[in-house]
Order: structure tokens, then sequence, then C-alpha cells
């Protein structure tokens, strides 16, 4: 059994809290208008109209890295039941969000809380919808390493950010 393995060496594991709605499902078209990445399995009639903008390759290139993979999304536990499928990755834990986030003024609403979530582990948090602001406060609040990472909402988690977050984990 490898340190990874047992819950100590999983605890010491860094987090990567990941949210869906441009990043994983991107919101514009690829430049050239034709798809930059293979079509992901059709979506059941009746489901969101954008999933097939998931990059299926996204799934193993993400269950790779050397973290704990989990949901900080609003789909909440729906990412587990549509997405996770699509990407071909397993059940993940979800943050619960409280129903009616409180006013954080400059900070997304999800910051406080994925610090929270971590609990002073390091973690990398994907979104398409940090600013400074939120850098700024985890790196004064979190008392462990973390990398809010930024993805472009138009083209979605890409092969190069995932790269640049590898290199982010390999170092912690």
């Amino acid at each position: 059994m490898s340190s990874t393995d047992s819950p100590a060496g999983r605890a010491a594991r860094p987090l990567l809290f990941l949210d869906v709605d441009g990043t994983l499902i991107p919101f514009g078209t690829p430049p050239g208008g034709a798809p930059a990445r293979p079509p992901a399995p059709p979506p059941p009639p009746g489901s969101h109209p954008l999933l097939s903008r998931i990059d299926p390759r996204h799934g193993p290139r993400l269950a790779a890295l050397p973290c704990d993979l989990v949901w900080a999304t609003t789909w909440m536990a729906e990412a587990n039941d549509v997405i996770s499928p699509l990407l071909g990755l397993p059940e993940l834990p979800v943050v619960d969000w409280p129903d009616a986030p409180d006013d954080e003024g400059p900070l997304h609403w999800k910051t406080r809380g994925l610090v929270g979530w971590a609990a002073g582990r390091p973690f990398v948090w994907v979104d398409d919808e940090i600013t400074d602001a939120d850098r700024a406060w985890v790196a004064a609040h979190h008392r462990g390493r973390a990398l809010a990472y930024r993805v472009d909402p138009c083209r979605g988690l890409t092969e190069g950010d995932v790269i640049v977050i590898a290199r982010w984990l390999a170092e912690v």
C-alpha cells in the first residue's frame, strides 16, 4: 500500500476543486467554429443542451493528477450523475453550498467555502470566475498552499491549463 492509499497519505494529497459551467462546459465556440475536441457521447434527450461541449479527454487528464478531485459547482451531486460519466470519472466528493450565499463583496461566493472545506490542505481551485480579490483572500486566509486558477469561459479547460495545474501540483 502506498502512502497515498492510506488515510494519512490521502489526507496529505492536494485537493482540486472543479467547476463545471464555463470550465468543463465552455460557453464559446472554438476558433474557426470547428470543434477543437472530440465529441462527447450524445447527452440524453431533454438534458443540458451544452453537454456536448465537454471534452471527454479531460477525464483521464484530471484523474491522472496527483490530487483528490472535488466538485465545486452549482451542479452539486448532479455533477456525479451527469458530468462524471461523460468524463469517465468515479463519483467525487461535492462541496455543499449554503442555500443563500452571503454578500461577499468583491469575493466570489465560493471563495470562503472552499478555503473552509480545504481545512488547510493544499488545493487548486479551477473556475472561470476567479478574480484577483479571490486570490488575495485565499492567500491571506488559507494556511496551506493554494492555486486559484481561472480558465477562459469561452474556451473552458484546455490541455495547456491541465499542464499548468500538473506542474503546480508537482511542486506541492
